[in-house]
This record gives structure tokens, sequence and C-alpha cells, in this order.
């Protein structure tokens, strides 16, 4: 028994200690660098994803790219959640976090290979993180005017296939946002991209109020009303449905056609609530029945049934109707107003639109495209853009883009990092290193050459801040003067995510998971799992122990 293995994992468990693990969790998050690296900035390329069941997104927006890949290694699958929180927080920088994520990674494996102990490495990275965010707070531009806001606009849409009509987008974007603005604070969800194939994307236009995706129950109802008294249900105008266990017995015609005459009789109580309460127009997010429809109708009442629970929010924010769960609770005092509402038809649209309303906190932007993969790559430059104008109007502050700000973070945490003795200075040097990806990576997606201008980067630093490369011209610039110009809450935030992320990679020395989890497949003819990696030296069995003795 002495030379017995002992085996303490279920049998297909499989393990990876030490430098195997870590190797495998930071080569994954390289991969996954590399996949989005090339899309970041105004001329970065873009990737088409097919998902299973054949529809085809071609985009070059992080958020966009992480969500459909299908990412089975753990660790890379982490750092798609921290680009989904920065989605999520601050609406733009999801490529930025994944890139500097990797590099930071690619550096502490040097740093590491290098004799260099894990908890060095992190604190270096959290403490340099920490001076970057403070240096960033220190450059920050104030200003949330409406040209800054346009250019801050710009400047997130800029390569994402809204390039020919930035500019009447960017201002689509700005007029929406002010107008829901409220002490300050934006909600983005309270803005609606209604997307319609047809004609070009400069016939887009922002709504005098909000739009519906949706046509009346019945062609007989009206299709305009005004001064709209606007009712909204969550209770359905319909009879409810038996219970399976209920049983009636019906023994003659009479009784059936009192049955009848009572359910019809129920309905129309529905109905007149609804009269009586003053409203000329509902919205119900759940059912009508037909019988419903018919009084509803003979009573010129505008109905819609199932609409969308998003839809339901932003009528209440911009007609100031209460929402209801009860129908009983249905009076003058909960409707809703509205100057008009009506139905138009867009190209094979129905929508329909409520205006001329009073202080709304709701509206509507109407996005044309030849295409419907026009409309959803624009789309997605517009969420990016309705983010970064929402954190620059919260913040209230801005820094200038182009590489510009990571030249000036690497000039000064060099010079913090000087200031600090032992090993740790390696770390915060090398996450000053770290931040040099981004201008490098711009750089190198317009086809320039990175060695140069990064030099020439640097050098100009030396008299002002506020230069930067602008990648059309191939040229140092200042970037304020271009209008290039970024929000502070993105940037620190993609700073934050990233270290986190690095930080809780670095963490992990063993990984011990069950076949399945990272192998659903079994390896390919090269050898490599469904994850993408190589399998690790010195698994020895993945579930077994050395001999105890």
């Amino acid at each position: 028994m002495a030379n017995q293995p002992i085996f303490i994992l279920p049998e297909g468990t499989e393990r990876y200690s030490k430098r195997d693990a870590l190797r495998m969790n930071i080569t994954a998050a390289k991969i996954l660098e590399n996949i989005v690296r090339t899309t970041l900035g105004p001329k970065g390329m873009d990737k088409m994803l097919v998902n299973s069941m054949g529809d085809v997104t071609v985009t070059n927006d992080g958020a966009t790219i992480l969500r459909e890949m299908d990412i089975a290694q753990p660790a890379a699958r982490m750092l798609v959640e921290i680009a989904k929180k920065q989605e999520d927080i601050v609406g733009d920088g999801t490529t930025s976090v994944v890139v500097i994520a990797g590099e930071l990674l690619s550096k502490a494996q040097k740093l590491l290979e290098d004799g260099i102990a894990t908890s060095v490495v992190i604190r270096g990275f959290r403490n340099a993180c920490a001076k970057a965010i403070e240096i960033l707070n220190d450059i920050a531009i104030d200003g949330n005017d409406r040209d800054t806001l346009k250019s801050v606009a710009i400047t997130a849409m800029s390569g994402k296939g809204s390039d020919y009509a930035k500019e009447q987008l960017a201002d689509l974007v700005v007029d929406a946002a002010l107008r829901i603005e409220d002490e300050g604070k934006v909600d983005i969800d309270s803005i609606n991209i209604q997307r319609i194939s047809g004609d070009a994307v400069e016939d887009s236009f922002l709504a005098e109020g909000i739009i519906m995706d949706k046509a009346p129950l019945s062609k007989a109802m009206p299709t305009e009303v005004n001064d709209a008294k606007i009712a909204l249900l969550k209770y359905p105008i319909e009879l409810k449905e038996i219970n399976t266990d209920s049983k009636i017995d019906i023994t003659s015609p009479d009784q059936f056609e009192a049955f009848l005459a009572n359910e019809e009789e129920m309905v129309k109580d529905l109905v007149n609530t609804i009269i009586e309460s003053g409203a000329n127009v509902v919205f119900c997010q759940k059912g009508i029945d037909d019988m419903a429809e018919h009084y509803l109708n003979k009573a010129g009442i505008m109905a819609y049934k199932r609409v969308k629970k998003s839809d339901m929010e932003r009528i209440q924010k911009a007609t100031g109707a209460k929402l209801l769960t009860d129908i009983n609770d249905l009076n003058e005092d909960v409707l809703g107003s509205a100057g008009k509402i009506y139905v138009k038809k867009i190209f094979d649209h129905k929508l329909t639109f409520i205006e001329e309303c009073d202080n709304p906190k709701a509206t509507s932007i109407v996005l044309r495209g030849s295409t419907r993969y026009v409309t959803e790559q624009i789309n997605r430059a517009l969420d990016d853009a309705l983010g970064v104008v929402a954190a620059t109007i919260e913040d209230g502050k801005v820094l200038v883009g182009g590489g510009a700000c990571e030249i000036e973070l690497i000039k000064q945490l060099r010079d913090y990092g000087d200031s600090v003795s032992g090993r740790e200075q390696l770390a915060i040097l090398a996450y000053a290193e770290a931040l040099e990806v981004i201008p490098r990576t711009l750089i190198e997606n317009a086809g320039l050459d990175s060695i140069n201008l990064i030099a020439d980067l640097k050098a100009a630093h030396e008299d002002s801040k506020a230069m930067g490369i602008n990648v059309f011209t191939g040229k140092v610039v200042d970037m304020k003067e271009a209008g290039v110009l970024e929000p502070l809450k993105v940037k620190v935030q993609a700073l934050q995510s990233s270290g986190e992320a690095a930080e809780m990679i670095l963490r992990i020395d063993d990984m011990i998971a069950a076949r399945d989890a990272l192998n659903s497949t079994g390896p390919d003819e090269s050898g490599n799992d469904n994850s993408g990696m190589p399998p690790m030296p010195g698994a020895g069995g993945m579930g077994g122990m050395p001999p105890m003795m």
C-alpha cells in the first residue's frame, strides 16, 4: 500500500497547478485581447460573428463581440464579465478594458518569471492604478456644455460605421440626452432607438415625443387623437380563464345564453370603467379580447394590447400616466396626457407617435439605414454615444483622447515608480508600460509607424498634456483643439475594471474543474481542447495525487 495513489477528486477532474494554471489563464486573456484589439479606434476593423442559428452580426463594438462569442475558457469568461460591467456602468470602453487587462497580465508574467512574488506584483499594480486615477482627475477638463457633449459623442462613434453621418447623429444624441436630463442625471433607458431599414442614415431624426413600434388593435379605431387622455393598464381587458378544476353545468339553451350574456356584461363593465375615467387612449400590457375591442372601438377609444414593458415605462415617463395593476383604480387623476397621438407609416413600419407632452422624461430616435446590418451597427454606435454623453453630463469632466492621457499617465507613473523603493517599483513601471498599448494600438490599426509616433508623442508631452495622435493624418496634434474628447468616468472605470480583472487572474494558483467544464468535446486533431488552449503538461491524470508515503 506504500506506493498506492490516493484519489481525492472525482475521476475525469482536470487540475492545473501553480505556474501551469497561471500560464493557461494569462494565455487565454492574451488570446481574447488579440481578438478585440484590432477593433480599437477610428481605424479599427470589423468582426463578422455567426451564431448557431446562422444569424450574422458585423461589428467592431467590443461589448457586442464579447457578448456574441461563446467563450469557454473560465479566465477569459471573467474578462468578458468585467467588460459587460463596464458597458453597464458607463456605456463604453469595453475594448479598452480587455486590451489593458491583457497587457497587464503579459507584463505580470514577465515579472513573475524574473522571480518577483505575485503579491508584490499585485500590490504594485494596485498602487499604480490608484495613482493613475489620481492623475486622471488632475488632468481632466471641466465641461458638459453642448459643444463638449457633441465632441464626446462624435469621438465615441468614430470608426463604428457612422463616420459619414456622425455630425448629425451626434446632434440627435445630445438633443435626446438634454431633453430627458433631470437634475444632472440621464436615464438612457428612457431613450428608445427605433430602427427602420430603408433610406439613408442622414434621414434619421429625433421624435418630438416618443415612438412605439405598434399600431392600434383595429383598423376601425381612430388613427389620430388630439388632447389624448392616456390610461396605462397592467390588467387584462378580458375575461379571466376558468380554473381547470371548475365545472359548469348547463342543461338548457337558455342557461347557455344567460352564461354568455353574463360574460358580455362583465367585459362591458371593464370597458365602461375605462370610458367613465375619461380615457380616450388605452395602452394595455396584457391582453384585450375581441368583445372588449368591439366596445372600445364603439366608444371611439384608441387601444393597444401586449405593449412591451419598456414602452409602458417610457409612456409613463413622457405622459405622467400611472401604471395600474387593478382597473378599479382607474380614474381621471391617474390618466396621462399628450397633445397628439397618431399612427404613421414609415417604409413598411406602422409607428405610433406620442407628441406634445408636458415636460417629457422620455424620447425616441428614429434610425434609418439602407439595410438591417447598417442600422444594427449604427444603433450600437448610438448606444455608446448615449452612454458617454450621459456620463459627461453627470460627471462634468472629460479627458483628451487620441492616446494623449495614456502618454501623460506613462510619464507621471514612471516618475512615481522612481520614488518607490523595492521590487514594487518594477510592478509600477510595468503597469505604466502596459498603458502604452492604447496609443500603440490606435497607431497600428491606422497602419502608421508606431515606433516613431510613440516617440513623437512622448516628446510632445514635454510641452503639452493635450498632444495626441490624429490617426487620419498621422500627425501629433492638440486633441483638445481637434475636439477628440472622452469622459473621465469611462477612463477611470476602464482602469479600475482592468486592474481588478488582472488581479483576480493573477491570484489563481490552482485550477480544478470537471473535464466537461474545460473540454466538452475533447481535444481536436491539433491536441487543443475547445477552449482554444493546449493541454497543460504535468497534469498526471488530473484527479490523482502523488503516492503518499
